[in-house]
C-alpha cells in the first residue's frame, strides 16, 4: 500500500471511510494539535492504531489551534504537521478540521473506535456518546508519563531565563 503524503481533503473523508469499511477494515479515529511531535505522541498513535486496521487522525487547523492555544501557536503550519504525522507508520490518513471540536468529522467518518488519551474521562471525550450510539467503541489510551507538549514548552521557557 502506497503511503499517503498529504492530508485527505475534508470533502473526501466520508467516501474514503465508507470504502474502507466495505473492505472490512476497522477504522480508528483520534484527533489533536500535534504541534511539537514527541515520543508521547508516537507511542499514543501506535497504541491507537493497534485498536483497529486504519488510523485516521483529525488535525486541528492553524486557526483552531490559535483559538485553543493562543496567538503564539501553532509553531508549525497545519500542512507541515500533517506531513510529519503521515510519515509515522501508525498513521494512515490525516484530515484537517477547523471547528472547535471534531464532532462533525467523527459524524462523517463514523469510526469503529474513537481513541483519546486516558487523561480524559469518557464523559469528556467529544463524540463518545455518538460513537457508542451505533455500537462503536471508545478507547482511552494510556499515555507515556512525563511526555507532553506542555512539559517541553515549560522546559524551553525555563532554559531561556
Amino acid at each position: 500500500m502506497k503511503k499517503i503524503t498529504a492530508p485527505t481533503p475534508r470533502n473526501k473523508i466520508e467516501a474514503l471511510a465508507c470504502r474502507l469499511k466495505r473492505r472490512g477494515l476497522k477504522i480508528v479515529f483520534t484527533n489533536g494539535v500535534f504541534d511539537i511531535l514527541h515520543a508521547g505522541h508516537v507511542s499514543y498513535l501506535a497504541k491507537a492504531k493497534a485498536c483497529g486496521d486504519i488510523l485516521i487522525v483529525g488535525l486541528n487547523s492553524d486557526a483552531s489551534v490559535r483559538e485553543l492555544k493562543g496567538k503564539s501557536r501553532p509553531f508549525q503550519k497545519q500542512r507541515d504537521r500533517a506531513v510529519i504525522l503521515l510519515a509515522l507508520e501508525a498513521v494512515d490518513y490525516v484530515v484537517i478540521f477547523g471547528e472547535p471540536t471534531p464532532l462533525k468529522l467523527i459524524k462523517q467518518i463514523m469510526p469503529d473506535v474513537l481513541a483519546k488519551g486516558a487523561d480524559y474521562k469518557i464523559s469528556e471525550i467529544v463524540g463518545a456518546e455518538f460513537v457508542e450510539s451505533y455500537g462503536g467503541k471508545v478507547q482511552r489510551v494510556k499515555l507515556v508519563a512525563g511526555r507532553s507538549t506542555s512539559s517541553i514548552l515549560s522546559k524551553m521557557k525555563s532554559k531561556r531565563k
